[in-house]
């Protein structure tokens, strides 16, 4: 096992794509000289030359565009779009020719493409760099979607991503560049668990917890405070956000009875919208309470110095549990008059 921070286990995760099979290429923003902006691809030009670390234009659509092209050919192209926000100009190409090629030529041609989002806030960012677009892709049928919480699945699952012959939407939270982790190197992916596999991070008795990527480790926080207050709390760490692992979180749910949900994305049409109203299609009878989201607000992202009050935190989990738990809430007697 290795210490990484989960920039550099991205990183390697690419380095050992591209030493497995010359038809892996990377192709994106000032990802070659450079190592783009994030220093994810620090090193790979020198490495593996400029026919494989393809610099490109400002031009996103052009970008994906392109990988359509050299995936019809046979390559397995990964896609740096340098921040989440910069997805949009792109979102024709991954919706109307990366998801649907595979159908529109009844299986001839695969779309082996893996699109790597740095993704979310939490950096202190502007708008068109922090945001959570996730919704729009899992909405999309023909793209997986994932997004990672710690080094070591940045690692395995950007390598299952690229292995992939379905295009894979691989989201990485900005704020958890810079955090360490074991990562063991040398993984057989046909050991690893898949990256459609959903992770128990905490066992607990009392309420579900589901969330992925950044919002992983602020659960398992409050997970540990709410311990103290003798709450037990399982946390579910999705990974995959299209397909759902539901068997796992069908598995929780009919355990606990109560369900909270939290991402840092919007909550109108959000994935916790589609969660708990799948949740429920399974486990009505199970419930001992309405299950509960906590999200960002239903706002643009708004200016760095207010994020904190726009991303969901401990405080606001807690009181989402709260209620799944009718103790009382910030919202106790709102509704009893």
């Amino acid at each position: 096992m290795t210490q990484l921070t989960m920039a550099k286990s991205i990183n390697e995760g690419l380095r050992r794509a591209m030493a497995d099979d010359p038809k892996v290429l990377v192709i994106g923003e000032d990802i070659g000289k450079l190592g783009g902006v994030f220093r994810i691809t620090d090193g790979l030009q020198a490495e593996f030359g400029a026919d494989r670390v393809i610099d490109t234009p400002l031009a996103e659509a052009g970008i994906v565009g392109t990988a359509v092209g050299l995936a019809f050919r046979g390559y397995r192209p990964v896609v740096e779009i340098q921040f989440d926000g910069f997805v949009y100009p792109a979102f024709d190409q991954i919706v109307c020719q990366v998801a649907k090629l595979h159908y529109r030529t009844r299986g001839n041609v695969t779309m082996p493409i893996t699109i790597r989002i740095p993704w979310a806030g939490g950096v202190g960012a502007a708008e068109h760099h922090s945001e959570s677009p996730e919704a729009y892709f899992v909405h999309t049928s023909g793209l997986r979607v994932v997004a990672v919480s710690n080094p070591q699945d940045a690692y395995v699952m950007l390598r299952q991503a690229i292995a992939s012959n379905d295009p894979v939407v691989y989201f990485e939270p900005k704020r958890l560049y810079h955090t360490k982790g074991e990562v063991d190197l040398g993984v057989d992916l046909a050991d690893a668990p898949p990256m459609g596999l959903a992770r128990v991070a905490r066992e607990g008795t009392d309420v579900t917890l589901l969330t992925y990527g950044s919002q992983v480790g602020i659960a398992l926080d409050a997970a540990t405070a709410a311990e103290d207050d003798g709450v037990s709390i399982e946390v579910i760490d999705l990974r995959s956000i299209s397909p759902v692992d539901y068997r796992t979180v069908t598995a929780s749910v009919r355990k606990t009875g109560r369900v909270v949900v939290t991402h840092e994305a919007a909550r109108e049409a959000g994935v916790g919208a589609e969660l708990i109203a799948s949740v429920t299609e399974r486990c009505f009878h199970y419930l001992e309470a309405p299950p509960q989201r906590v999200t960002g607000h239903d706002i643009p992202y708004p200016p760095a110095k207010l994020e904190k009050h726009h991303l969901p935190d401990l405080d606001r989990i807690l009181d989402a549990v709260d209620r799944v738990l009718d103790r009382p809430n910030s919202l106790t007697g709102v509704f009893e008059q």
